[in-house]
């Protein structure tokens, strides 16, 4: 779905302000997440159409003019993004967008984690085949450097086909799936899973050509990294932890979350102002009082993204990784 006109968004920011806080001299302001209005050092911030992405440049941007106090309007996923505001010290005021009204916004509770369905010899699969085993929303994914390559399936296939038992799907991303499945579907699992094991393990490296499939989930590349080996962060256990949402498309940005004693790892590759909000949601759904450290290539360290962990009521710590993080 396009996103809104810039001038639609201002003007049914305008519409709605001028409802609950009455006619005043208000300056329309560009804010490339929504539509903004400033007046003194009050500003109101329409968060569409992705209220979650723009919580964080949202932040930055009051930040940056001063503003002494902010409200967000979102339409959908206001209980999410309430909930995450409050995370942050001084935190803004989330309002709930019904029609041309708001309402103070009621933040969601943490999502419940999802137990996956048994199916333990898919799984033996998985594991014996020597790839990440990963649980996220109730699938059991196998991963290689962070790419998923098979997950169980049940009820039905990624076709909508209806399963009477637990399935292993082959390949990466639903159309990979779907096509493994038509192309190889008379292979036994395991073969089907080497197959692809062997492609992606061929060109998921630090010195090969750039191809899709080094290119796509390199966040979960780097939690892969860091649960192999996680004294390159100081640490000497780590395990991978859902996020607080479920992740978006396989090509979008978003963050790998894992988890050790008393701490939470969020991994990021690339400026993303979201990462901040996403992590700290993330810990307060993994373990509140744990100390939560951001981990980033050294190049992605942006000063932006510090000063985001340092406004948490209870800050996060930025780790920069020196030189290339995959090899």
């Amino acid at each position: 779905m396009s996103a809104p006109a810039p001038a639609l968004q201002s003007a049914k920011l305008s519409v709605l302000v001028r409802a609950q806080w009455g006619e005043a001299e208000r300056e329309a302001v560009d804010f490339p997440g929504g539509a903004a209005l400033v007046e003194g050092s009050t500003g109101w911030l329409l968060l569409d159409p992705n209220p979650l992405a723009a919580l964080g440049p949202a932040l930055v941007w009051a930040d940056r003019r001063s503003l002494t106090e902010v409200h967000l309007l979102a339409e959908v996923a206001a209980g999410v993004v309430a909930r995450r505001a409050r995370l942050f010290a001084p935190a803004p005021t989330v309002w709930r967008i019904d029609g041309v009204t708001i309402a103070p916004a009621v933040a969601d509770p943490p999502r419940a984690t999802i137990a996956p369905l048994p199916a333990p010899a898919l799984a033996g699969l998985l594991v014996d085949a020597d790839i990440e085993v990963v649980v996220e929303d109730g699938i059991v994914r196998g991963e290689v450097l962070g790419l998923e390559v098979a997950r169980i399936a049940h009820g039905a296939t990624t076709s909508g086909i209806p399963l009477d038992e637990p399935m292993l799907e082959v390949g990466v991303g639903h159309a990979d799936r779907e096509l493994t499945g038509m192309l190889h579907g008379n292979l036994p699992p395991a073969a089907q899973l080497t197959r692809v094991i062997e492609i992606v393990r061929a060109t998921r490296r630090a010195d090969a050509e750039r191809h899709p499939l080094n290119q796509l989930a390199p966040e979960r590349w780097l939690r892969a990294v860091l649960i192999a080996d996680p004294s390159r962060i100081g640490l000497t256990a780590l395990r991978a932890a859902p996020p607080a949402e479920p992740r978006p498309n396989l090509r979008d940005p978003a963050i790998a979350l894992a988890v050790g004693d008393g701490v939470v790892v969020a991994c990021s590759v690339g400026i993303h102002l979201d990462l901040v909000p996403a992590a700290a949601d993330a810990r307060l759904a993994l373990d509140p009082d744990a100390r939560l450290l951001l981990v980033v290539p050294e190049r992605d360290a942006h000063p932006v993204t510090r000063a985001l962990a340092e406004r948490l009521a209870r800050p996060a710590e930025l780790i920069a990784l020196e030189g290339d993080w995959r090899t």
